[in-house]
């Protein structure tokens, strides 16, 4: 693209520079060069791997953790559903400053190692010889760019510091200890600091500074700066660092990453390519470089129909675009292709659930669906069982929507929670409501005399969402409540919500039913705009009260308070009580009305693919949907199995 920028291929002048500055590692004798590079390395376009790696690579010990140790090449097929869902290739590559184990503790990833002082005091240590993709090193000086000149920027971040940065409203002291040591420091604990560095969308504390710097105008010829927006087609050199600089959705080839596998296709493509990363920080215990599989490449299919192309061969490895209701024809398929089917348990809270709008622009059923009684009701009269076995197969949980059991935080009464089947004490409750009259057809009435008619809105997008709302329909017409669907588009329902447009909406269960103690709680309490149960709330909160309105429940507002003060706790066990008084509230007040849980999720791999467990815990927050088992050490087999 640019005179500035060269990939490694391409730069022999500046190879004995590079290779010269790797320190020994005793045991790197013992590597073994991945054949795709072993040519570039023979021709001197590439340095040997034992250049290449980190003084201290992240040795992953395949045999301790019960895989198999395997061997390098190969390509794995994936199909999306637009060309915005490479970012799997980021979620699923999961490489992470700290990152989470399989059993959701913190291990040191991209960092050699890491220590935390009370959740006050993180100290960074970056592994020496550590290379990005184009093989730079990676050093202090990548924190401190992203740091001094992007973060604290006015220009890039308008919206200020995120909110995972301040404590009491206030920034961390960063601090530059030396090339390969950092530090970010507050006055109070910042428990959420950690979390957000390991999550799937993780905050991004660190950029290749000597690639960024060719679009910030602090260090660019203006001249130069203009020519690359003009190149860009963008109109401000804020817009073209943004640009340039996304990890998230990998879009830009020539950024430098960490991650096992870059993107080698520019946009437009309708298939993406991603290769090795030479410089790529892991081994396995016989020294070999990880990623195993030397390219992952994506192919643009109709969403819709990514199920049926993973059925005909199309794909060799397909973690999303299909669902449990493909099962059986993805199962039937291992019968004419070489692929295996295995079913994951998916991590949500709930697979459906029903919100109602507490922030409903209509005031009298604004007030009955603050009314915990009402909420209660609904909840009591939806035969789970019955769904289960006609939507499910008998193979989900029927629970509340809350945490699973694999949660260290988990107890048995929050699934429990106005989750079983009793028509009798629903229509109690809405009687003690004084909700006692009824129309010719046994419809309860409102106190202005229309008919107790609740509007679901869904986005229309699966067949479950309307198989569900088919069993409720019937389920509440016995309790005199009427329920109406309506389809709306997924991208407005944020706003119509906040406006107090929609009354209900069915929707995704909790996205983390597997916390732990020092995962941020604020899923149970009103803290974004796109809760849909609360959206106004969350705002307030989300704006540090700039907009929205406070919760004026007070369940609520609790649970607002409870969060604030799961910030400040300090010790583990202080966090732990936190959890359980905030799951104890948000189940007894029936914020959300779940369905049932622990649904399974197909996970269709080539018959040849090592490595793929065939359980395991599924769900974008905290596992990275394929990320926390560590793609990079999937394998190809001769064998199929």
């Amino acid at each position: 693209m640019s005179d500035f920028h060269t990939p490694w291929l391409t730069r022999r002048s500046v190879l004995g520079l590079l290779a010269s500055a790797a320190l020994p590692l005793p045991a790197r004798a013992a590597v073994t060069e991945p054949p795709l590079l072993a040519e570039r390395v023979h021709e001197d376009l590439l340095p040997p791997l034992a250049d290449r790696i980190p003084r201290q690579p992240r040795m992953v010990p395949l045999a301790a953790m019960g895989r198999q140790p395997g061997k390098n090449g190969g390509t794995a097929r994936i199909l999306i559903g637009s060309a915005k869902d490479i970012r799997l290739m980021t979620i699923c590559g999961y490489a992470r400053l700290v990152g989470y184990t399989p059993s959701l503790s913190f291990v040191a990833d991209i960092l050699e190692s890491f220590e935390n002082v009370d959740n006050t005091s993180f100290t960074f240590h970056i592994r020496n010889g550590h290379r990005w993709s184009d093989g730079h090193m990676v050093t202090s000086e990548d924190f401190r760019y992203c740091w001094e000149d992007v973060i604290l920027d006015d220009d890039l971040r308008k919206g200020g510091l995120p909110r995972e940065l301040l404590v009491n409203g206030k920034p961390p002291r960063f601090e530059v200890i030396d090339q390969h040591t950092v530090r970010f420091s507050w006055d109070g604990p910042n428990p959420d600091f950690l979390p957000r560095i390991a999550a799937p969308q993780p905050l991004v504390l660190m950029m290749p500074a000597h690639y960024m710097r060719n679009f910030h105008e602090k260090y660019q010829e203006p001249n130069r700066l203009a020519g690359l927006m003009k190149e860009q087609r963008v109109k401000t050199w804020v817009d073209l660092h943004i640009k340039m600089s996304r990890s998230y959705r990998p879009e830009n080839p020539e950024l430098p990453t960490l991650d096992p596998w870059r993107n080698t296709t520019r946009l437009p493509a309708e298939q993406f390519v991603f290769e090795r990363n030479p410089f790529f920080h892991r081994i396995d215990e016989h020294g070999l470089q990880l990623p195993y599989l030397d390219k992952i490449i994506l192919n643009v299919s109709s969403a819709t129909i990514i199920a049926a192309k993973a059925c005909t061969g199309e794909s060799d490895l397909q973690p999303t675009g299909v669902d449990f209701s493909d099962y059986t024809y993805l199962k039937d398929a291992e019968k004419r292709y070489p692929v295996r089917v295995s079913l994951w348990k998916s991590t949500r809270g709930s697979k459906v659930a029903l919100l109602p709008n507490l922030n409903y622009g209509d005031e009298l059923w604004r007030g009955i669906l603050r009314d915990a009684r009402f909420r209660r009701a609904l909840s009591l009269a939806i035969d789970r069982d019955e769904i289960n076995k006609v939507a499910f197969y008998g193979l989900a949980v029927p629970s509340a929507d809350t945490i699973l059991p694999d949660s260290p935080l988990f107890k048995p009464e929050y699934a429990a929670a106005y989750s079983n089947h009793d028509a009798d004490a629903a229509n109690a409750l809405l009687d003690e409501m004084g909700l006692t009259q009824r129309d010719s057809d046994g419809i309860r009435l409102l106190s202005d005399g229309r008919i107790a008619q609740i509007v679901v809105e869904t986005a229309g997008e699966s067949t479950l969402e309307t198989d569900v709302l088919e069993l409720v329909t019937d389920h509440w017409r016995k309790i005199g409540i009427s329920l109406f669907v309506r389809t709306s588009q997924r991208d407005v329902f944020r706003s119509r919500t906040m406006g107090g447009q929609i009354m209900m909406t069915m929707w995704p269960g909790l996205e983390n039913g597997v916390p732990t103690a020092d995962m941020n709680p604020g899923q149970l309490a009103p803290t974004t705009d796109d809760q849909l149960q609360w959206p106004v709330w969350g705002m307030h909160y989300l704006s540090n009260g700039k907009k929205g309105q406070a919760p004026d429940v007070a369940e609520a507002a609790t649970l607002t308070t409870l969060l604030r003060d799961w910030y400040k706790a300090g010790t583990h066990a202080e966090r732990s009580a936190i959890w359980g008084k905030m799951l104890a509230i948000y189940t007894d007040q029936v914020f959300s009305i779940g369905i049932v849980n622990q649904t399974l999720q197909p996970i269709l791999r080539s018959g040849r693919l090592r490595n793929v467990p065939d359980k395991g815990l599924y769900g974008f927050d905290p596992t990275a949907f394929l990320g926390v088992y560590m793609p990079d050490t999937f394998w190809y087999s001769e064998d199929i199995a």
